[in-house]
């Protein structure tokens, strides 16, 4: 099981928005530049992610929590996400090659209707409710560890004068 710290920041019903940190190494990375990951935390200009997820621990807003996704899961929805459309451009792209002899546009047509076909497909398979659940995180438990202590406001500065 995969854990992620996280923080509710609402709570509708049975669901709750949890507030995630994304934890990057990119400063530290050698493929820096080439990365993916790298590229998206730039684009995202933060590092803050939210996620719904049905709230099982009773958590309230503010509480921290601990989100648990599977290994299976997360591998699941990786080459769901990421492998169908890519095998999807290829195969476009193979057959719109095999066409004729008129150039690349075929080729780049295939693979453009290709990806089409796989992000259509993704979002139909990805659709259904049961299987959206299945590949979704669940809340563990509340973080009782990373609670931050309140404050201490000293109300009355007279009371801590020394003669």
């Amino acid at each position: 099981m995969i854990e992620e710290n996280g923080t509710v920041v609402a709570v509708t019903g049975d669901q709750a928005w949890v507030q995630t940190i994304r934890q990057s190494t990119c400063g530290t990375c050698n493929a820096r530049k080439g990365c993916g990951q790298g590229a998206l935390a730039r684009l995202s200009d933060g590092r803050a992610n939210q996620v719904k997820v049905a709230n099982t621990a009773g958590a309230r807003v503010g509480d921290p929590v601990v989100l648990g996704i599977g290994e299976r899961q997360l591998l699941t929805a990786s080459l769901l996400v990421y492998a169908l459309p890519l095998l999807a451009l290829l195969v476009g792209a193979l057959a719109g090659a095999s066409l004729g002899e008129a150039g690349d546009g075929p080729a780049i047509l295939g693979g453009l209707l290709g990806l089409a076909s796989g992000f259509l497909v993704v979002r139909i398979v990805a659709g259904g409710a049961s299987r959206t659940a299945r590949l979704s995180p669940v809340m563990l438990r509340v973080d009782l560890h990373h609670v931050d202590a309140e404050p201490t406001t000293v109300r009355d500065s007279d009371a801590f004068r020394f003669p």
